[in-house]
């Protein structure tokens, strides 16, 4: 089925400045989707991104990567395998917190697809071994033509085996034919059931025609290994050929995979894009009713503004009044003031002329007194004279 997007994001792209490895350079003039994809064929996920139809992000996610939340809209990682570094600025920290957990996520993922491939790469390889040793033999018994065969399976299976991962070093001579030693220990395994019988069982002449025998054979034996090792040479020279060749289709299927990668990203992209369209047209309308409801609310506030402004203009007009009522106050404290002063200046002058008064009573009162006396004395006077 390929890849398939399984998480999408919307993010501002930059990448490190290859030159200063300090500066950040943006990728995109405005945000992109951001996606992580899931290749079910080779088990790995992968970071794309496409602004237009040009990849500006496109990382495996590998076990040792860590993704850096460097404040809280912006996030990076670094991939060694693109020798760069890139940088998403999000527009909320929600959305850098949700991309960041599934980081992690598909990272701790790929941890364990890599360990499950570990295991089965060492279940495989026992057997691997075991057919290979059991075509060894068979080369030895079977003469040029087995070996030949065998050689060529055992070439095409290790090139098959090392398509899956890294390139594995040729097949050598002594990998297929062993060494002299080997292959002198296997002559004499092989030797050993027709064990030539002893002097004591067998004549002398029937001895000697049996060594001859085997000195024979172990010639041959000799002159097939000499045209096998120099077959096997000639093999390994194909095997340097086909890892040429190898590497340049492994290059052309990573080409034709990015661009299958880019048309499935642009092919999710644009259903990302209708749904973001009729999300949008959904927006839009609410929006709209929302817009009707403030239409409303606006058409209550102007005439809760105008009763406002009548309700301000009596309060001005009251509060002029309250002006002129509270001027005419001071006029009329400041009268009452002027009142109060006259009227304790009036009582003050009477308090004074009463002082007088009293004054000029008793002294009147000492001058009848004394003019009472007097006629008293005078009318003495008067009897006695």
């Amino acid at each position: 089925m390929g890849e398939q997007p399984i998480f999408s994001t919307r993010a501002h792209v930059f990448q490190i400045d290859p030159n200063t490895k300090k500066n950040w350079v943006p990728t995109s003039k405005h945000a992109v989707t951001v996606s992580y994809f899931y290749d079910s064929t080779r088990n790995v996920y992968r970071i794309i991104s496409l602004d237009g139809s040009k990849a500006i992000i496109n990382s495996t996610i590998t076990p040792n990567m860590t993704f850096t939340k460097t404040s809280q809209k912006f996030g990076q990682w670094a991939d060694s395998r693109a020798n760069t570094v890139y940088g998403l600025g999000f527009s909320s920290e929600h959305h850098l917190t949700k991309f960041a957990e599934k980081f992690q996520e598909f990272k701790e993922a790929a941890r364990l697809a890599k360990e499950k491939s570990q295991e089965k790469m060492e279940l495989t390889s026992t057997p691997s071994q075991r057919r290979g040793e059991k075509s060894r033999r068979g080369t030895h018994q079977g003469g040029t033509t087995s070996f030949e065969q065998s050689g060529h399976i055992l070439l095409k299976k290790g090139y098959v085996e090392s398509a899956g991962g890294d390139l594995q070093s040729p097949l050598t001579p002594e990998s297929i034919n062993g060494t002299d030693d080997e292959r002198t220990h296997e002559v004499t395994q092989n030797s050993e059931p027709r064990a030539e019988p002893t002097q004591n069982a067998l004549p002398f002449s029937h001895s000697s025609a049996i060594s001859k025998h085997w000195e024979a054979e172990l010639a041959t034996l000799k002159g097939n290994n000499a045209k096998l090792t120099a077959a096997l040479l000639e093999s390994t020279a194909n095997v340097k050929q086909w890892k040429q060749q190898l590497a340049a289709y492994q290059e052309e299927a990573e080409r034709l995979h990015k661009r299958v990668t880019e048309l499935e990203c642009v092919s999710s992209q644009a259903n990302a894009v209708h749904t973001h369209k009729a999300e949008l047209n959904q927006t839009i309308q609410e929006l709209e009713e929302t817009l009707k409801k403030k239409e409303e609310e606006i058409e209550k506030l102007k005439q809760e503004i105008d009763n406002a402004r009548e309700l301000q203009e009596q309060r001005d007009s009251l509060t002029q009044k309250l002006q002129e009522v509270e001027i005419r106050n001071k006029d009329l404290e400041g009268q009452l003031s002027d009142l109060e002063q006259r009227l304790e200046k009036s009582q003050n002058e009477q308090e004074a002329f009463r002082n007088n008064l009293k004054t000029l009573l008793e002294i009147l009162d000492g001058k009848i007194f004394e003019l009472t006396e007097l006629r008293d004395n005078l009318a003495k006077l008067l009897e006695c004279s």
